[in-house]
Formats: C-alpha cells, structure tokens, sequence
C-alpha cells in the first residue's frame, strides 16, 4: 500500500501540519476495529483524538457534510488494507508511540469556541470531566463525577433552593441540523429533567463555595448532551417555586472528546 507510511505524523496528538487530521485519525480507527491493532489504552486515545480532531474541523467552518464524507472514504481505504500489510504494522507501531504519552496524561483541556471541558484521570474525589459557568452571580458546574455520573452543581447566591433542573437542548427528532452558537427556536428543543438531587460533595464545589447542590442526570441525558454537534449549546435550568427560571449556558465542544479520553481508565 504504497504511501501509507505518510499516515504516520498526521495520527500523532499534536499534528497542525495536516490538512485532514480527521481523515487520517479515522482511518487508523476503522484499521484497528477490523485489525485489533491496538491495546484498549491506545484505542481509547486514538478515539479522543479523532473526535477533537472532527470537533476542531467543525469549528473552523468545514462542512459536516464533508466530514462524515471524509470518514466514508477514510473507511472504504481502511477496508482495503490487508491487516498483514507491513506498511500498517509501521502504523501501528508509531501510532502507539505517538500515543504513548497520553496513557500517561491524567488531566487534559479540551477547548471550544467559548468554554473548555476539562478531563482529570486521576482516580481521587472530584470531578472528572466539568465545564463551569454562572447564572447570574451564581457557579454552575456540569460534567461527570468521580462515579462517572452526569450532574449539575450550583451553588446559589440570595435564591431559596429551586425545586427542578432540567437540560435543555436541540431535538434532533425534529431539528436535524446543528443550530451553531444558539439554541434552537422552542419548538425544536427537547428537555431532559434531573433525576433527584442531594448536597453537593465539597469536591464538586467551585472555588471558594462552602455548600450546593446536586442534580443527578440520566445516562440518556448526557448521550444528548454528547450527541450535540461541537458547535451548538445547550442550557441547565433551574426552575423556583415562584415561577423564575435560572439559566446556565454550556457549550456542547469536545464533549465527546474527553469522554474518550476519560476511556482509557484511571491513574
């Protein structure tokens, strides 16, 4: 297969001299699932690495269309490869030193357009993937815990304790395409209540709070949440007995990206 050794820098983490990393990312994921190229570890980083790249694509203005093109033939290429290629075990062995090093990386930030998820491995109290941001005065928090649950912490200034939250973002049932930077019109959003609450762990915190609270989210709930396109935003909202309403705006970003990542197992 000839030119396939040219593979070998785009699959590297830190690649900006590319013009397709997506593609080529892609290309050794569909290599492994057919092959069992790779230890668990490096799949997973693999993985993380191929999202961010789609994640940084989509941002810079290429067309969805043309990306999930580009994994097409980036499968179809794949498909073509003999697993006994020599060339692909020369893949396969600087892949995994490429990716070496992210085994070893337990906190990793995976920025947007706005705001950034941050991923830690380190097998400790806390958070392990977490975006925050405010509604009015008041931190807000969301991301997965030291149990890999989906939750929302808050810590309100002068508001008595809301009686629901929910997670509010596009339906793709009945609005299939990304709406960039905003939430769609009201008729093409979904809603996804909070499963119960409690006080929130003092590691869960933000920075500085003494005490909060916890909204626990379904499993379902955060595969919309990953599912989202890297560009859109989704909201937490709060919901007061007196009829108001406190909004929390998150952006979707490399979501998926740092649960890849988180896949590669705690150190």
């Amino acid at each position: 297969m000839a030119g396939l050794a040219a593979l070998l820098c785009a699959v590297a983490p830190a690649s900006a001299q590319q013009a397709n990393p997506y593609y080529e990312r892609a290309f050794v994921l569909e290599a492994h699932a057919r092959c069992g190229l790779f230890q668990p570890a490096v799949a997973a980083a693999l993985d993380a690495a191929a999202r961010q790249a789609r994640g940084a694509a989509l941002r810079a203005g290429v067309n969805e269309i043309s990306l999930n093109a580009s994994a097409g033939r980036a499968r179809g290429r794949a498909a073509a490869v003999a697993c006994a290629d020599p060339e692909l075990g020369v893949v396969k062995r600087r892949v995994e030193g490429a990716f070496a090093g992210w085994s070893r990386t337990a906190r990793m930030n995976f920025e947007g357009v706005r705001a950034a998820w941050v991923a830690d491995r380190f097998d400790t109290p806390g958070w392990r993937l977490k975006q925050a941001t405010v509604t009015g005065a008041s931190p807000v928090v969301f991301g997965l815990d030291e149990q890999d649950r989906g939750v929302a912490v808050v810590s309100f200034v002068g508001k008595p304790r809301p009686y629901g939250a929910r997670i509010v973002l596009r339906d793709p049932a009945v609005a299939p395409r990304a709406w960039p930077g905003v939430l769609p019109p009201e008729g093409l959003r979904r809603a996804v209540w909070a499963s119960g609450s409690e006080a929130a762990p003092r590691a869960l915190l933000a920075g500085g709070q003494k005490a909060g609270d916890l909204w626990r989210f379904s499993d379902a709930a955060i595969d919309a949440v990953e599912a989202l396109d890297p560009r859109e935003v989704f909201t937490v909202e709060f919901l007061f007995r007196d009829g108001s309403v406190a909004r929390a705006e998150f952006e979707a970003g490399d979501f998926s990206a740092g649960r890849a990542f988180l896949a590669m197992g705690r150190i």
